[in-house]
């Protein structure tokens, strides 16, 4: 494997991390009893608490993305789509979120912008 390549696996990798970071820090103040019980101010604490591990892992793995060859616009295009790609099974094993049509229609318009963001290619990975 190439090193641009294996740049660019460990920034999905850091990626997918940071994701359910991010989520667990977005959404799971208002799954778990023991947190619903607890302060608005206490729980944007917490929040900003579980945040700071998102950040410990996104700001790597997009500067790695970006030395593999990824510009920005790619850069975002591919967070949404781990963004969606975790963010489904988290909603339904961590949120008890039922999977419904629109979850598969956006990955259909996620796939179409990944098509039209990388058909020009990028400059890491050959």
């Amino acid at each position: 494997m190439n090193p641009k390549t294996l740049l660019l696996v460990y920034s999905i990798g850091l990626l997918v991390a940071s994701n359910f970071f991010m989520l667990c820090a977005w959404y799971l103040h208002m799954q778990l009893p023991v947190l619903k019980k607890l302060s608005l101010i206490l729980v944007i604490v917490i929040s900003w608490g579980i945040a700071f591990f998102e950040y410990m892992l996104q700001v790597p793995g997009n500067r790695l993305g970006h030395d593999a060859g990824l510009n920005f616009g790619q850069l975002k295009i591919l967070q949404e789509i781990i963004t969606l790609a975790v963010f489904v099974p988290f909603s339904l094993w961590m949120l008890g979120e039922p999977l419904k049509w629109n979850y598969l229609a956006a990955a259909v318009c996620m796939a179409g912008a990944a098509y039209f963001v990388f058909s020009s290619g990028f400059s890491g990975v050959e």
